[in-house]
């Protein structure tokens, strides 16, 4: 019989079929483990038998269904921080492009214009994004997060099943990955959730990719390609080099037979993936390459604290609940939480101290790495390892890192489980669980001495004595649950047990905070709301004028937040706060995105780092209408009529570095009417040297064109406040002509005398050869999925002969 522990080979009979005994055959069991015998304990693997994939997936649904009945119900839906101003705009505007039957690779609302597809995160061309594409928005993107919250959960389940042998280990390694405080956290995050939830399904098909061949393979190829499609490069960077870890384990264990075709399956399904995911990959790396973010970008803001260990076991010390009642430590507001729950640490430990296992060894450094580096600069092992590795420096807030730990944390804990399943362990491990439960309550204890002994400031000991004493109760009532699965009880009992094990881990972990994700009525997104209200005149409209929220506006909507979630909600979405313009199809001078071409994000950067508000010059030329006034709290707009059109022309050539343009841009010097900002490689494209009387006929604007009607008594420039970007092509009467870079971050065309035509368009090289690239790699995949049928009937055929 072939262990659970070896990862090549086909599956043990039990995660095969979904039982781990049944009539005439006995319970799997951990590498290195006896057989279960007959004794007191050789039931137990026959009572989680009913734990199967159906049921699994069944309690799972409930218990998603019991935390978040209204959103499901389609009652209320997700607001609170990005969700609202970020995830929820996005969807909306990737929705209206869908139903136009356009692809969005183009944003012309924010920032001036800015690239959506090549941003990843967006999702644009992730399958399962049909579920919010195709359903009402206010109730479909909530689902399609806690869809994959269940997914992840589901997938957890089968890797833990596969490597522990034991259906209720791999139970509660299934409840922990969904509800715990980090991954209830992602909800705010579409792109996020869902590749975190593909963690484990790519983890699973890919080892047994490498270790079957053929199909498997396949499987593992396309898993790995829909995580990388869903947009979260940091889940996807540590679910390869848990891959990576395991792959070289894999090695080390096999036989002079088997080597070389583990050796060549893991780097063939990587080039797999790369082939397929091409159309996204292409276009995300190119953006990198002209983006701002360049080696050492990220600082090593909102780190993991040095004392934050103290909150895996009371989730609420050191910190306070800010605006909306959401917790968060003093200095690091990436994640409300990363509570793993009691039973992780209890069965963890357990699951550290009795297996010796190389897949235990490995996860439990993959554990300890993932602490040291998310502490960031405060952690001498992460200031070196991003001084040794410099590309960290790249991945923005130090405490993602606890992302990993997410990931191995369930798995140790279902080997700690499967230690309670089985005999002899099981009369072992029943003995540690009073002494480990003892150890966690002393922890548990010592930290609440600590926080009210030497509390931080701004701490509230009252609410963290509370906490803490709720997670006493737990952590005794989870300890009680652990010591009596091991024992031998009535029928009844015994299949009780294992529910009652599973509902407690849940409610730890759904009791451990104020709800992180509080919910609203789904009217707060209606499209149009803002633009209805305001009545804004002139109307920002595409093509014509922006909305600009003032440097001292945007402060004051990142300091300050209502308590009450619909409130904040409306308030800001009045102002245009981050990227809630996309719900009224109104054009603004920034928004809210990961990564930007690198003059618009350095441009942004100066501009929104000023005391003071945007100078005149400049925000005429950005064609600025509506402007948040000055000196006010609410999101009050003042009119502008000094504003200039998108395209203007006649402008004389100034060519300065981008040092001094920048500068320029932002000083009181600046009149876009009169000059152009050009860099001095420019010259040899320009013959223009003076003003001319040129002007701009027509102009029309749509996501990805440009189309303008000039007329020039003499060779002149046409200047467009849209952000410059490569993938623009700049077309006079039908002709190809250079695009130039003006005014450091913005676009600009030179005619020749006469009247002519221009046309703009966003072509993406990178995303058509990317496209082409997926293509051949999808069709090649579908061969040899076919292939490998008819090679298994010839085999099969054969042996039939024999």
């Amino acid at each position: 019989m072939q262990r659970p522990e070896q990862v090549n080979g086909p599956e043990p009979a039990a995660a095969s079929t979904g039982a781990v005994a049944g009539p005439g055959r006995r319970p799997e069991t951990l590498a290195g483990a006896a057989p279960v015998g007959t004794g007191a304990f050789a039931t137990l693997g026959e009572v989680d038998a009913w734990l199967t994939p159906a049921r699994f997936a069944f309690i799972l649904a409930a218990l998603i269904f019991a935390a978040f009945p209204q959103v499901l119900l389609g009652w209320e839906t997700f607001v609170v921080r990005d969700y609202g101003f970020f995830s929820f705009p996005v969807a909306h505007f990737q929705r209206e492009c869908f139903w136009r039957g356009e692809l969005p690779l183009w944003n012309p609302y924010n920032n001036c214009g800015l690239p959506f597809l090549a941003q990843w995160n967006t999702m644009p061309l992730y399958p399962p994004a049909l579920v919010y594409l195709l359903f009402p928005l206010a109730w479909s993107l909530s689902f399609f997060c806690l869809l994959h919250l269940f997914w992840g959960g589901l997938g957890m389940y089968f890797l833990a099943r596969r490597w522990t042998g034991n259906l209720l280990a791999a139970s509660v390694a299934g409840v922990i990955f969904a509800f715990n405080g980090l991954s209830l956290n992602l909800l705010m995050w579409p792109s996020h959730i869902a590749t975190l939830s593909w963690m484990p399904w790519v983890v699973l098909a890919v080892e047994r990719g490498w270790g079957e061949g053929g199909r498997s393979l396949l499987v593992g190829a396309v898993a790995g390609t829909l995580q990388m499609l869903a947009g979260g490069p940091e889940s996807i960077l540590f679910t390869w080099l848990v891959l990576s870890g395991l792959w070289v384990m894999t090695l080390w264990e096999q036989r002079k037979g088997r080597l070389w075709a583990v050796a060549r399956r893991f780097p063939l399904t990587v080039l797999l993936v790369a082939g397929i995911a091409a159309a996204q990959l292409a276009p995300f790396l190119d953006l990198a390459a002209h983006s701002q973010r360049e080696q050492g970008f990220a600082d090593a803001r909102w780190s993991m604290p040095g004392w934050g260990w103290a909150n895996f076991l009371v989730p609420m010390v050191f910190g306070n609940t800010w605006g909306q009642h959401l917790f968060f430590q003093y200095g690091q507001f990436w994640t409300s939480s990363y509570y793993l729950g009691l039973t992780t640490l209890l069965a963890g430990a357990l699951g550290l101290w009795m297996v010796r296992s190389r897949r235990v060894w490995l996860l439990t450094g993959v554990a300890v790495v993932a602490v040291l580096l998310a502490g960031g600069e405060s952690n001498p092992f992460a200031r070196y390892a991003r001084r040794l590795i410099p590309q960290l420096t790249l991945m923005t807030y130090p405490v993602k890192f606890l992302l990993l730990l997410v990931f191995a944390a369930p798995l140790l804990a279902a080997y700690g489980v499967a230690q309670l399943r089985q005999a002899p362990s099981a009369a072992k491990a029943g003995r540690y669980i009073p002494a480990l439960t003892l150890m966690l309550l002393a922890a548990i204890g010592a930290v609440l001495f600590w926080a009210w002994r030497w509390p931080l400031p701004q701490d509230d000991f009252a609410t963290t004595l509370s906490n803490g004493l709720s997670r006493l109760g737990f952590a005794a009532v989870i300890g009680a649950l652990l010591w009596a699965v091991t024992r031998s009880w009535a029928p009844k009992l015994q299949r009780l047990l294992p529910l009652l094990l599973l509902l407690i881990c849940w409610l730890d972990a759904w009791t451990h905070e104020p709800t992180q994700n509080p919910t609203v009525p789904a009217g707060i997104y209606q499209t149009g709301l803002a633009r209805s209200y305001l009545k804004m005149s002139p109307q920002p409209e595409l093509g014509s004028s922006r909305a600009m929220v003032s440097p001292a506006a945007e402060t004051k909507f990142l300091q300050r937040t209502l308590e009450d979630p619909q409130k904040n909600f409306l308030a800001k979405r009045m102002g245009y706060f981050a990227d809630c313009n996309l719900l009224d199809n109104v054009p603004k001078v920034n928004g809210f995105f990961s990564i930007y071409p690198r003059e618009c994000g350095n441009l942004a950067t100066e501009l929104y780092g000023r005391t003071n508000d945007c100078p005149a010059g400049l925000a005429d030329f950005l064609s600025v209408s509506q402007m948040t006034a000055p000196g006010v709290d609410t999101a009050d707009w003042s009119a502008r009529t000094n504003f200039m059109p998108w395209a203007t022309a006649g402008q004389q050539p100034v060519f300065v570095n981008d040092t001094n343009a920048l500068g320029l841009l932002q000083s009181a010097r600046f009149d876009g009417r009169r000059f152009v900002l050009l860099p001095p490689d420019a010259r040899e494209l320009v013959s223009v040297t003076n003003r001319t009387e040129a002007q701009v006929l027509q102009q029309r604007f749509d996501l990805r064109h440009a189309w303008l009607e000039v007329e020039a008594p003499q060779p002149s420039l046409v200047v467009l406040s849209q952000t410059f970007y490569h993938c623009w092509r700049a077309f006079v009467d039908g002709q190809p002509a250079p695009l130039l870079r003006a005014n450091y971050a913005f676009q600009a065309v030179q005619v020749p005398a006469g009247k002519h035509s221009i046309r703009l368009v966003y072509e993406d090289r990178a995303f058509e050869i990317g496209s082409l690239i997926s293509a051949a790699t999808f069709l090649g995949c579908a061969v040899a999925w076919i292939w490998f049928k008819s090679g298994a009937r010839t085999s099969a055929r054969s042996n039939a002969l024999c």
